[in-house]
């Protein structure tokens, strides 16, 4: 589990990981010596997978997004594997989503605007394997995005 130190540390690193580890260690009042190793052991232990870059999409040209919900032909035994191997290789579904229930799985997918959209839905979406039934749902507006966890 985390004490109080280390949810300060991640606290303060998830607000901004490119901060240094002095910094880092200031802001969350503890010693650069405390603090990389308090980040070396939530490393260690998976508790911090990864840092990344987020990039705005929409900065590169890409307004359109669209939730397609996807029903599978669950009759076929390796409908699951097949769509989820082929779906991951479309570069527009930029996320993949399974669930248990009527939705077998979610696509996030990106284009540069509806022309572009239709020839990824047409050409990349509809050629994968197993889809029993699919549901657009066109994004009008993103609310709240927010990767921060309440530590």
């Amino acid at each position: 589990m985390l004490d109080d130190i280390d949810k300060r540390v991640l606290r303060q690193f998830q607000s901004d990981p490119s901060l240094t580890v002095a910094e880092l260690a200031d802001r969350a009042n503890v010693s650069p010596a405390t603090c990389a190793r308090r980040l070396e052991r939530m490393r260690s232990n998976g508790v911090i997978r990864a840092v990344r870059s987020v990039i705005n999409w929409t900065a590169l040209g890409y307004t359109v997004e669209v939730s397609l919900r996807v029903q599978l032909d669950k009759t076929q035994p390796r409908a699951f594997d097949e769509f989820l191997a082929q779906a991951r290789n479309v570069p527009e579904v930029i996320e993949v989503q399974t669930f248990l229930g009527q939705v077998d799985a979610r696509l996030s997918v990106i284009a540069r605007d509806m022309p572009h959209y239709q020839d990824v839905y047409r050409d990349k979406l509809l050629t994968l394997p197993h889809i029993a039934d699919i549901e657009a749902l066109m994004h009008v507006a993103r609310v709240k995005f927010d990767e921060t966890l309440p530590l």
